[in-house]
């Protein structure tokens, strides 16, 4: 079965497609429709603004699944956990129950690494959720942001953890005085253009996330193993710079380095 809105193949059964959101229907054919997506980051955006403007404040996201699932098609080839050379376990929150899920480790080795990735950046609101089993699956940091004590469960023998931060924090620069549409200081990052009241709900979310790594690491046990904590980026408006992927990567490269010494 196809998703007649995509093009891209779906699971008979699913209400709504998981690559790009769209609600599914019987009329959905078996037979791939051709490709009419625009391509890339900027033609998921485009497929936003025109879902946003149609369905208003009824639409299921902000951004299509497609703009996030281009992306990281773009920096991660498509595979499968059996087949890593290092173990990864991705964290994914189920939204109706809440429960924090361990992808790719103690549990659901079978789903694709994509996938994985993909429920764990569906932050609610900007991106829709995973269909994955009956469950809805969205950003594992609604649960976990600096995942310590899962980290713990899996490693049980290990005598170090390294924590890379990349999550909110009270420590960001760049705050947005503006919206995208006024001036900034000359180091201060350039505020993604986002309507008011989704950027006020990222201020919320970022208020509770930070407060949520701050309570995480002052709980971790002193007779624990060692702890090195590595914060490489610290910019309010990182999240929007998908420009910039390779520069934080490169930035968090050389703060683990030098953490580890």
């Amino acid at each position: 079965m196809y998703c007649s809105s995509c093009g891209v193949a779906v699971t008979q059964g699913l209400p709504y497609c998981n690559y790009c959101g769209a609600k599914l229907s019987s009329g959905d054919s078996d037979n791939k429709p051709p490709d009419t997506r625009p391509a890339g980051l900027v033609g998921g955006l485009v497929t936003m603004m025109v879902a946003t403007f149609v369905m208003g404040l009824f639409a299921r996201s902000l951004f299509p699944a497609s703009a996030l699932r281009r992306a990281i098609a773009s920096i991660v080839p498509r595979t499968r956990f059996e087949y890593l050379k290092t173990p990864l376990t991705v964290t994914a929150t189920d939204l109706d129950s809440g429960e924090l899920l361990l992808l790719g480790g103690l549990e659901r080795r079978d789903i694709e690494l994509a996938d994985a990735l993909y429920a764990s950046c569906a932050l609610p609101l900007y991106f829709p959720p995973l269909e994955a089993d009956g469950r809805r699956l969205g950003d594992g940091g609604l649960r976990a942001v600096l995942p310590l004590e899962p980290a713990r469960q899996i490693a049980k023998d290990a005598d170090l953890f390294v924590a890379v931060d990349v999550g909110p924090g009270f420590d960001e620069r760049g705050g947005p005085s503006t919206n995208g549409d006024g001036p900034q200081p000359p180091d201060a990052p350039v505020p993604a253009r986002l309507p008011r009241v989704v950027r006020m709900h990222g201020e919320a979310m970022r208020i509770m996330m930070a407060e949520q790594t701050e309570r995480t690491l002052a709980d971790w046990p002193r007779n624990a193993p060692r702890l090195v904590y590595v914060r490489a980026v610290a910019e309010r408006e990182a999240t929007f710079a998908v420009d910039r992927i390779q520069e934080y990567v490169e930035m968090g490269y050389q703060a683990t380095k030098k953490a580890l010494g």
